[in-house]
């Protein structure tokens, strides 16, 4: 029997964002240097923030890739378009990377094998726990863009894709807390 889906929490706007916008092509002047009037401290701020969300939305990506079972329920399609998400906030942050002249984390790939292990790991334990493992990392990913957003100074282009893309991971909680409240199918 099919999961009703009716009362599926749609996209939501958080923070006056659309979070159902998708994403068009980059063109090239959308891309632009960044941050380079700031101070050493400041730069520094900005970098350790910028790499520590791009590594984190890696593991977001891998946790719901591992999490996907490639069968065709409500929860493998939510998966998925969590997933893809994901990789927008990652595009995001490495594009915001080289615009401020950095690079990504060189062990960014701790964070891929985490994704990895905590993914797969709930996927074997079943749906309850993708979902509290769902819940459980947005949650801290709303945390971490908290204390990142105002622990540097952000142009407000960037400020906003950072608001908007914190956005998305609200509603992704709500996704998942709706999912864990439904009874099973």
């Amino acid at each position: 029997m099919a999961e009703d889906t009716s009362t599926y929490p749609k996209s939501r706007a958080e923070g006056g964002y659309d979070t159902s916008i998708v994403r068009p092509e980059l063109r090239d002047r959308q891309v632009e240097p960044r941050g380079r009037a700031l101070g050493r401290r400041q730069r520094k701020a900005v970098r350790k923030a910028l790499r520590t969300l791009h590594s984190l939305e890696i593991m977001a990506v891998n946790i719901y890739k591992c999490q996907i079972t490639g069968d065709a329920t409500p929860l493998d399609t939510a998966l998925t378009v969590a997933m893809a998400n994901e990789m927008t906030h990652m595009q995001d942050f490495q594009t915001h990377l080289y615009e401020y002249g950095f690079t990504p984390d060189k062990l960014r790939a701790r964070f891929w094998a985490a994704g990895y292990v905590i993914g797969f790991g709930s996927r074997v334990l079943g749906r309850d726990r993708v979902l509290k493992t769902g819940v459980w990392a947005e949650r801290k990913a709303v945390d971490h863009y908290g204390r990142l957003l105002a622990g540097a100074d952000w142009d407000d282009e960037t400020r906003a894709v950072i608001e908007k893309d914190r956005a998305d991971e609200y509603g992704h909680i709500v996704r998942w807390e709706w999912f864990l409240n439904r009874p099973r199918p």
